[in-house]
């Protein structure tokens, strides 16, 4: 889907106006655009390739994180319990000398996704999520204490390097001078647990 796709119906419209407001671009191919798929871009780093991570839209009803973050692509869709699905029960045969049917069955259930055959209700569907996924869950992840902002980080550092810590070496355990100076550069900013990682080594802060 290109640009101009998204004007003329007030529901691309507005999944236009969300995408430029939280960065988002539109990087389908020409053959993805053939295909039916669309794919996204958002303005977020992966943790792991540090490529920008991607989701999809496909003709076929998934919605998909495009597998920037794993091996494989993967569905978001909602999942619902399936029918039940019956097997033959088999046991096997010292005679025969292989497995024969028992006359009963054993019943199979599992999950299913839930495709979204129309694009426009994919769209909407895809944007709730990662607004939901990846801006929010991301955005709380300081409040959580699972990141602390860069200046914090850069203090916390500096305080590593300038009390004696050698770069190349990581200690067994920070000495209490070092302890102290740490304190003070958290202290008052409800920081649980900082990490830093200095030429490959893992320093844990707490």
């Amino acid at each position: 889907m290109h640009k101009i796709d998204y004007f003329g119906d007030s529901r691309y419209e507005k999944i236009w106006e969300q995408m430029q407001l939280l960065g988002i671009q539109d990087v389908s191919s020409p053959t993805q655009d053939k295909n039916g798929t669309v794919v996204w871009r958002l303005p977020i780093l992966s943790d792991k390739k540090n490529t920008y991570i991607e989701y999809g839209s496909f003709a076929s009803g998934y919605v998909r994180n495009q597998g920037v973050d794993c091996h494989s692509n993967w569905q978001i869709n909602k999942r619902v319990m399936g029918d039940y699905e019956y097997y033959p029960d088999y046991v096997w045969c010292d005679k025969a000398q292989k497995s024969i049917k028992t006359g009963k069955f054993n019943r199979f259930r599992s999950k299913k996704c839930v495709t979204i055959p129309i694009e426009i209700d994919r769209l909407e569907y895809m944007m709730k999520y990662v607004i939901k996924n990846e801006f929010i869950k991301r955005a709380n992840y300081v409040q959580e204490g699972k990141f602390v902002p860069k200046w914090q980080y850069d203090n916390v550092r500096k305080a590593v390097v300038e009390h004696g810590i050698d770069q190349h070496v990581a200690p067994e355990k920070p000495n209490e001078e070092l302890l102290c100076a740490m304190e003070a550069q958290t202290e008052g900013h409800n920081v649980k647990e900082v990490t830093v990682i200095i030429d490959g080594h893992k320093y844990r802060l707490i």
